[in-house]
């Protein structure tokens, strides 16, 4: 993901601090979903479903925190669920922040405007809004008819109160990449500091569902061919996604699953092996990182993987590849910079 000056610095050092130290595996993003609760029912998600029986459930504040402590990440994604559901989010957000480290907070948009004025701006503190696509499109996949002009209201009530802000919009099997483009255009004229894009992946909790939910999901070739088509037309823009990501997504390059860079914190406890796939939910950080057996996992090794391209898993490894060469290392350097 693409970091602002400030974050890159604290990257740089964080990194080779943990190179230097010999430390194999460390955390990069805490993905800390204090509840599951959510005011939306969408096509694509399998938290509401896997988590039903404790949607109702949440963390306190100091779990949070600790989680934040104990983890150590330099970058926590508030997620959930939806975050501003949260009673206490503001309160969470802020100390958080006070913490020194960044925070993006994943949210559908629906309460954003009517919520921003209990937030303080903050170079550390970006809000992420989902949208997957244009208006009928986006409504569509959320289930509910609104929310997209909801959303949109919310991007131009942070912005206007000076806030960061960042999209994320998820490729579908039905996705036109066509209108992408045209969303990704509108969203540049309202400012928006960054877009990720990432492809959609069929995991366990989703495909159980039914519903018709699977077949949202393309396979690991209908990804790459699709991304290799429209890549040229997606670079223009702000995208969240590193040049070794979309050289991965395109299918130029392999990359391993890096997941124990990206772990997951909720109502359960350390969620794993990683943010998509349950095995286990495990009491601690090294618990999770110390009993997974990391080599039986990814494409090719796990055939829950199999398809699976998502940036969670993957982003991190290109961050942390360790076989970049010069034009790996010029073409990262001038990504971050721009």
């Amino acid at each position: 993901m693409r970091f602002p000056l400030s974050l890159t610095r604290s990257l740089a050092g964080y990194l080779l601090k943990k190179r230097l130290s010999g430390q194999e595996r460390f955390p990069l993003v805490l993905m800390l979903e204090p509840s599951h609760a959510c005011n939306l029912s969408c096509k694509g998600c399998g938290r509401i479903r896997e988590y039903a029986g404790t949607v109702h459930q949440r963390m306190s504040i100091d779990e949070c925190l600790a989680a934040v402590d104990e983890c150590g990440a330099p970058v926590v994604s508030v997620c959930g669920g939806e975050p501003l559901v949260y009673p206490e989010i503001e309160q969470l957000v802020a100390e958080i922040v006070d913490r020194r480290k960044h925070v993006y907070l994943c949210t559908n948009g629906l309460d954003l405007a009517g919520k921003i004025a209990r937030f303080r701006p903050s170079g550390r503190l970006f809000f992420s809004i989902h949208l997957d696509g244009m208006e009928a499109t986006h409504d569509a996949v959320v289930r509910r008819p609104g929310v997209f002009r909801h959303a949109i209201a919310g991007i131009r009530a942070a912005k206007k109160a000076g806030f960061r802000v960042t999209t994320n919009t998820t490729i579908y099997r039905q996705t036109d990449l066509d209108e992408i483009v045209v969303l990704l255009e509108y969203l540049t004229e309202l400012g928006v500091d960054g877009m990720m894009i990432t492809p959609a992946y069929g995991y366990e909790a989703v495909e159980k569902a039914g519903n018709g939910s699977g077949e949202l999901f393309m396979t690991r070739e209908e990804i790459q061919s699709r991304f290799r088509r429209a890549r040229r037309a997606l670079e223009r823009f702000r995208l969240v996604a590193s040049p070794i990501y979309l050289d991965f997504l395109c299918g130029l390059r392999t990359l391993p699953c890096a997941a124990w860079a990206s772990p997951t914190r909720n109502v359960r406890g350390w969620k794993g092996p990683c943010y998509l796939m349950t095995d286990a939910h495990w009491p601690t950080y090294q618990d999770l990182v110390g009993s997974t057996d990391w080599s039986r996992l990814g494409p090719e090794r796990d055939p829950r993987c199999e398809h699976c391209l998502v940036h969670c898993g993957f982003e991190p490894a290109a961050m942390l590849s360790a076989r970049w060469g010069l034009r790996d290392a010029l073409a990262m350097a001038l990504w971050q910079v721009t």
